[in-house]
């Protein structure tokens, strides 16, 4: 066995097509109308309670119990980017967490919640360039020296 997919219900197949391809850069990998597969793992489903055979009615919009999460290297680029873009509705701000990852969640046209993340090895090297030490960033991350020199490494 294996893992194939997340699929998520969608009103509008090409509007959500539109707003993952323009604003993550994914790629269909499969397009059959109403479902539509993107490279990576991530599926749309238009009539989603008609597929599954539930009732519409149980389909929840905003529901706060999952979220899909992108990693980004030019985190800042794609802020600006995210900014122009029509209609973006924001759970908050910018986030920087504990271990100095900056992050920002908003919703998609359905309100599935969306998180977009610095790219954790881009957080270490902001941290390098800042004049931190390897032991000094292990601590901040809690991670060990020998994960953070594989991280950098790949």
């Amino acid at each position: 066995m294996h893992y194939a997919s997340t699929v998520i219900a969608v009103s509008d197949i090409n509007a959500s097509r539109k707003f993952y391809e323009e604003l993550f850069g994914l790629e269909v990998y499969q397009d059959y109308g109403i479902n539509i597969a993107f490279g990576g793992g991530l599926s749309l489903q238009q009539d989603f309670p008609w597929l599954a055979g539930i009732p519409e009615e149980s389909v929840q919009k905003q529901p706060h119990n999952m979220e899909l999460c992108f990693e980004e290297e030019q985190f800042d680029a794609f802020l600006e980017k995210l900014k122009a873009y029509p209609g973006i509705r924001y759970l908050g701000g910018v986030v920087e967490h504990g271990w100095g990852q900056r992050v920002i969640r908003f919703y998609d046209p359905d309100g599935h919640l969306i998180e977009v993340g610095e790219d954790i090895k881009m957080v270490v090297r902001r941290f390098l360039d800042a004049g931190m030490t390897m032991d000094e960033i292990s601590k901040r991350m809690d991670v060990s020296l020998k994960d953070l020199t594989t991280l950098l490494n790949e």
